[in-house]
């Protein structure tokens, strides 16, 4: 019997915790994802910085200081549609993990109103099955 109630008891817990743990697991994944862009998304904006200065290092007269200045537009110009880019690609990410979110939280409401409706309709039974029935002792004090 004891056994019964510990392993009834550990089953509990677990469909306790599990929602958290599903949440905590996404949450989790979403931040590896989203910090590994960013990584990313560093390295190629520094990238393009040291490349622009290992170019201003070679600037020796005034062609080719004209050069490092439409170069220097152009690359502000592909700063631009990188940073655009990157913006949309962790927008998209946050719009998943979002979606993801809802998608659990739905799925674990509709297991928790699955679970009370089946403690409800088994708590019942259990109480009429504990109590003693009322009406045998209500007759024999109107005998």
């Amino acid at each position: 019997m004891q056994d019964n109630m510990m392993n009834a008891f550990n089953t509990q817990t677990r469909q306790l915790f599990e929602p958290m743990r599903k949440v905590n697991s996404l949450m989790l994944n979403n931040m590896e994802k989203m910090t590994q862009y960013q990584l990313e998304a560093m390295k190629r904006y520094s990238q393009m910085g040291t490349q622009r200065i290992r170019s201003a290092t070679d600037i020796e007269d005034a062609e080719s200081l004209r050069e490092f200045g439409a170069k220097q537009a152009e690359m502000l110009n592909e700063l631009s549609q990188q940073m655009q880019e990157d913006a949309r690609a962790m927008s998209e990410m946050s719009l998943e993990f979002k979606a993801e979110m809802e998608k659990l939280f739905s799925e674990t409401g509709k297991q928790m109103s699955e679970q009370a409706s089946a403690a409800a309709k088994a708590q019942p039974t259990a109480k009429a099955s504990s109590q003693p029935s009322r009406s045998g002792s209500s007759n024999s004090t109107k005998s």
